[in-house]
């Protein structure tokens, strides 16, 4: 079972185009609520309580909308457990997890480069 791959036209994957697809997916997906749960839900699967406390900062009303988001991308998969009341978990899929990878890489370069970005900030602001 290999990972179906996008087979549009090439205008439709150009991040340069205003109208592309791939413009549209990359605005939404890089934000920092969406990069941060996407970091959050990791390997696991978590409940939505869960999620929030695993991002801190970010609202209930944030984090539905990007999990709606994330779910429409094809990013998240939302479980619905027939329990009362009901039990709902989220999970990366594995176009998710691949995204994660690329989160991850994000953070190391963060953390690797944190002392340089705030002296610069430093010098700029004064």
């Amino acid at each position: 079972m290999g990972t179906k791959q996008y087979t549009g036209s090439p205008e439709d994957a150009d991040l340069r185009r205003a109208d592309s697809l791939a413009r549209e997916i990359f605005s939404d997906v890089a934000n920092k609520w969406a990069l941060l749960i996407i970091e959050g839900l990791g390997d696991r699967t978590l409940r939505f309580s869960e999620l929030r406390d695993a991002v801190e900062g970010i609202s209930h009303k944030m984090l539905t909308q990007n999990l709606r988001m994330l779910e429409r991308y094809g990013l998240v998969e939302r479980t619905v457990h027939p329990t009362v009341p009901p039990r709902v978990e989220y999970t990366l899929t594995e176009p998710g997890r691949a995204l994660r990878a690329v989160v991850d890489g994000m953070c190391d370069w963060t953390h690797q480069h944190l002392g340089h970005i705030d002296a610069a900030r430093h010098r700029f602001d004064s």
